[in-house]
């Protein structure tokens, strides 16, 4: 049976999951802090975790982006709050949790989700060799995005679905393409790209589906269409949303039907291609803003796939512009150059807004301006680069130190930088931390009061109670410390946190008993 982690700060909750889980036949543990859970995670390996969102040290979701990034076999995150919040939610799913599930929540629900949650992976585990005989051409990176974008290649290349990729510019949508095509059944036919962006509306038309002889003026011979080029091989529209709307109706019933008209012709031909497109643009709302037709939106996206910006797969940087150099110095039949680590780091930290595209040319600059010498050192770089790079170093240096001492008051707020603020609910989670630690203060302070009464005036359990002030690293003055008699006494507050008088009273009181 599975490995199950759970990480939540409620102990009743987290006892209660792990009866059920054990009762199941699985193995489950719990952590009550997001560090203890990162610690678990990082020591054995979990098929399932259960993830709440608002921890004491952190949220949750923060520790599933970094499951998403690094992990290679990660587990399915089934996300558990007690405050739903939509857009939460979205983060959560399209940041890979499995679920979403709202305290409080009936036991009988967590089975099938569980279920469906372990067959996915089982069946993930058995696609994972779609990865590894995929043939990758040009496809560099091993970093979780990347493999999960290779997964769905290797998926579509097995089937003739039509493929939409999207993706910012620069991210290797055309190569993915090539990816899918090689690995499929039309391998032995032919890619045709087209450049939706070049076509101009008057000459769509004619490039798309070629011409008779005599057709227009300077139609000397008769011309074959890119549609027709792509039988029995694959048709990659590039930018399909520069695709004139004029010609989006036309080319709609091509296919459909996978058959055309040249211009001038009065046969049908048939072209049994495949259909690839790529867009970097929100098709959605283009069809909002009836600039594209959305019955043929609906018909390219059958499967969409969409590869990760640079941002969010770093770790694949090294490998890129290692991979990038020793190719561009083997084409110039020159003696590979050399990178030094800080090279590295300022690669590291800029944030590429033209993705690898941005990346290949930074480092073909850099060769260019390194000639006779055998390393690349950050001098070589552009400087807005370097300057962006020691801004953004500087700023986590300074976030680091000034959360290691953050106190959440609006005045502590004002000299952190705009761009270091934690986010909202992060805020918020410290602020009511800081809350509940001075209200069991002032609880703990007030003057003949026992831990009955502490309890029903703050409406907590005494269980609750303990956990609270262990959480807080509070201590229970002697004088609350009042066993009416023995059996109270062992029942509860054997299980408080002390101070060294109420600890001595204890001991005395083992004595009389």
């Amino acid at each position: 049976m599975a490995n199950i982690l759970i990480i939540d700060d409620d102990l009743q909750l987290c006892e209660m999951l792990r009866g059920y889980l054990d009762f199941h036949g699985h193995t489950a543990s719990y952590a009550l802090s997001l560090q203890d859970g990162q610690r678990q995670l990082e020591q054995s390996k979990f098929a399932v975790v259960f993830l709440n969102i608002q921890l004491p040290d952190g949220n949750g979701l923060s520790l599933l982006l970094q499951l998403r990034e690094t992990a290679a076999e990660r587990p399915e995150v089934i996300i558990v709050t007690t405050q739903f919040d939509p857009e939460g939610a979205r983060m959560a799913i399209e940041n890979g949790a499995w679920d979403y599930l709202e305290k409080p929540f009936s036991i009988n629900v967590i089975n099938p989700i569980l279920e469906g949650a372990l067959t996915y992976r089982n069946q993930k585990g058995s696609a994972s060799s779609l990865r590894t005989l995929l043939l990758r051409g040009s496809v560099i990176g091993s970093s979780a995005p990347m493999e999960d974008c290779l997964e769905l290649a290797g998926r579509a290349a097995k089937c003739d679905v039509n493929v939409m990729i999207c993706g910012e510019t620069g991210t290797g949508k055309e190569v993915l393409a090539r990816v899918i095509h090689q690995n499929s059944r039309r391998a032995e036919g032919r890619l045709v790209i087209v450049d939706c962006a070049a076509l101009t509306e008057g000459l769509a038309e004619s490039v798309l589906f070629g011409y008779k002889k005599g057709t227009f003026t300077g139609a000397d011979s008769d011309r074959e269409g890119l549609v027709q080029q792509a039988d029995r091989g694959t048709l990659f529209l590039d930018e399909i949303g520069e695709l004139p709307l004029s010609l989006q109706k036309t080319f709609l019933r091509v296919l459909q039907e996978k058959c055309f008209r040249p211009l001038g012709g009065k046969n049908e031909i048939v072209s049994d291609f495949r259909l690839i497109v790529a867009t970097n643009r929100n098709l959605a709302e283009m069809v909002g803003d009836g600039h594209f037709r959305e019955d043929l939106l609906f018909r390219i996206q059958s499967l969409v796939i969409t590869p990760p910006p640079l941002r969010e797969r770093k770790q694949d940087i090294t490998e890129l512009a290692l991979y990038h150099i020793d190719r561009q110095c083997k084409l110039n039949q020159r003696e590979p150059n050399r990178v030094s680590p800080e090279f590295l780091e300022v690669l590291l930290a800029y944030s590429w807004p033209g993705n690898v595209r941005e990346l290949f040319n930074t480092l073909d600059s850099c060769m260019a301006t390194a000639q006779g010498d055998n390393i690349l050192f950050p001098k070589h770089l552009p400087v807005h680069m370097r300057v962006e790079a020691a801004q953004s170093t500087i700023r986590r240096r300074q976030t680091s130190t000034q959360l290691a001492d953050f106190n959440p008051t609006p005045l502590d707020l004002l000299p952190i930088p705009l761009d270091s603020l934690p986010d909202l609910k992060t805020h918020r989670g410290l602020i009511a931390r800081e809350a509940e630690k001075d209200y069991l203060k002032t609880l703990l302070n007030m003057k003949d009061l026992d831990v009955n009464e502490a309890c029903r005036i703050a409406g907590l359990s005494r269980s609750r109670f303990y956990e609270l002030l262990r959480r807080h690293k509070l201590l229970i003055p002697a004088a609350m410390i009042i066993p009416p008699e023995k059996k109270e006494y062992e029942r509860f507050d054997l299980q408080a946190p002390m101070d060294d008088t109420g600890q001595r009273l204890i001991e005395d009181f083992e004595k009389i008993f």
